[in-house]
């Protein structure tokens, strides 16, 4: 294949490169115009719709998906561009309210164009070597949060990910065999956690070998929140029957309630059995910004590893995901290394200990710090904890008014910026006592989701819980909300629900 390249009549003049830059950087300054018209101003535009719905086989023909030997014109491209743009969701809405990720940072994303631009890697120093440095300062302004002097992290492809280093951490700090000799060498180990933790516990007690059906749960009180009392019996009854205790995994923000486990209650257990805390406050740990809402996270100090991700409320931009590590002996370089002597020479011209990259299980991982190190200096610790109030703030007065009004129901007082209510249309208003209730009233919100993203007036998610019926779920942080946004909120669920 090599010698008939060499020798065909179509292979490019070797003088001159494959890429035209003055052509390519055209295309990029209109591509530009189209993303900053499409997404930025239209997609942020209460005028629009949050999503222009199309039905996929009618959207595959719209995009003309298919990949050919030919390239196409600079002009076609553009309205590819557009076309994705269009069609594509607009999580930036200030209407979208379906995800723990909304709104736009435009200090981040300018952070996020800068790396994407620049390209590179951030496993060792020559390669990255302002990020490099930059992570380590993030990492260490968030543990300053956290109440930690010292410690360790690094910047994860998402909270699953920093979940599941938590788990293999806890599991070499304890059995440091397992890395050369693998899981025959150890005994059957458990993790703890509550029913409504965030699912990426058990895909990674299930990734790393140790099994779901090793995954206990803990009981959750009302509200959501595990129990101390019944992780500590849990403990107790895994260890009389043979099992050894590694890690509970707390939740700092539950994905649907919103629900704060009590860390300082659940860091006495763990103290007691000498076992690995793990914080998941992917979702909430950036009350710690705040100083009216912080106490949500009283005695998370206490804990061995912390998961955070920026991108949520803070409005980083995906992906921005923290582990945070209380350790001091280079647990996670331990813990991951192979010493590919190709990348980390040990004669290098400078510190070694800048070459990172076998603190991960990546070779190749994104810079990640930059959106949040920019929008942090834009903004400082105070801007940050501002928009953490105003999230606050915006859901009192959501369920202010939601009380007011007939039909919304809570399933109970927000903990956090999570608000789940049923929407009771008029039909079913007064025939709780009816057998098919809760039957017919698991189909409202399935109903009302499909009218609004068809129309594209707003998105929000539902779910069912435990013998709970699917329920609508309100995440509201997002800056460019305002009240103006809660009320066409409760009038649109009544619009589109009023005749079921």
């Amino acid at each position: 294949v090599c010698v008939s390249l060499l020798f065909s009549s179509k292979l490019h003049d070797l003088n001159e490169p494959l890429i035209d830059h003055a052509e390519g950087q055209d295309f990029l300054n209109e591509a530009f115009k189209v993303i900053m018209d499409e997404v930025l101003c239209k997609g942020t535009d209460v005028k629009q719709k949050v999503c222009e719905w199309k039905e996929p086989d009618e959207l595959a023909l719209l995009l003309d998906l298919e990949l050919r030997a030919t390239g196409e014109t600079q002009h076609r491209l553009l309205q590819r561009v557009r076309d994705v743009a269009k069609y594509s969701t607009k999580t930036c809405h200030p209407r979208f309210f379906n995800q723990q990720f909304a709104g736009v940072d435009y200090h981040s994303l300018a952070g996020q164009f800068l790396t994407d631009a620049l390209n590179t890697n951030i496993c060792t120093y020559e390669l990255g070597p302002v990020f490099v440095l930059m992570e380590a300062e993030v990492l260490r302004g968030l543990r300053q949060l956290v109440g930690w002097a010292e410690g360790d992290g690094i910047f994860c492809p998402g909270g699953s990910i920093s979940n599941m280093y938590a788990v293999n951490l806890a599991r070499y700090q304890l059995f440091p065999e397992v890395k050369t000799k693998g899981l025959c060498s150890l005994p059957k180990l458990t993790i703890f956690t509550s029913p409504e933790s965030h699912f990426s516990v058990k895909k990674g007690a299930a990734f790393l070998g140790i099994g779901t059906d090793n995954v206990i749960l803990v009981k959750v009180d009302d509200r959501g929140r595990m129990i101390p009392e019944d992780l500590d019996e849990k403990i107790k009854l895994a260890k009389s029957q043979g099992a050894v205790p590694l890690l509970i995994s707390c939740t700092s923000g539950t994905t649907v309630r919103g629900a704060f486990d009590p860390l300082d209650h659940i860091a006495d257990v763990c103290e007691r059995h000498k076992l690995w805390m793990h914080v998941d406050a992917a979702w909430g740990g950036s009350v710690l910004f705040s100083k009216q809402h912080t106490h949500l996270m009283k005695g998370v100090d206490r804990a061995n590893s912390i998961a955070w991700n920026p991108h949520k409320m803070l409005l980083a931009g995906l992906q921005c995901s923290a582990f945070l590590l209380k350790d001091t002996t280079n647990l996670l370089k331990r813990c991951h290394s192979a010493n590919a002597t190709y990348l980390f020479q040990q004669d290098k011209f400078y510190d070694m200990n800048l070459d990172i990259g076998d603190k991960s299980v990546q070779c190749s991982r994104r810079v990640d710090c930059l959106k949040l190190w920019l929008m942090w200096k834009a903004v400082g610790s105070d801007g940050l904890a501002e928009r953490v109030d105003k999230a606050f703030i915006h859901v009192r007065y959501l369920v202010e008014q939601m009380k007011k009004r007939e039909g919304f129901q809570l399933l109970a007082e927000p903990e956090f910026v999570n608000v789940c209510f049923w929407y009771i249309p008029p039909s079913l208003r007064g025939k709780e006592g009816n057998a098919d209730y809760h039957d017919r009233l698991a189909k409202v919100a399935p109903v009302i989701k499909e009218r609004m993203m068809k129309q594209g007036t707003m998105m929000v998610g539902y779910q069912p819980l435990g013998d709970r019926v699917n329920f609508f779920r309100m995440v509201v942080f997002s800056p460019l909300v305002s009240q103006k946004d809660m009320d066409f909120f409760l009038n649109e669920i009544e619009r589109l629900g009023s005749d079921l």
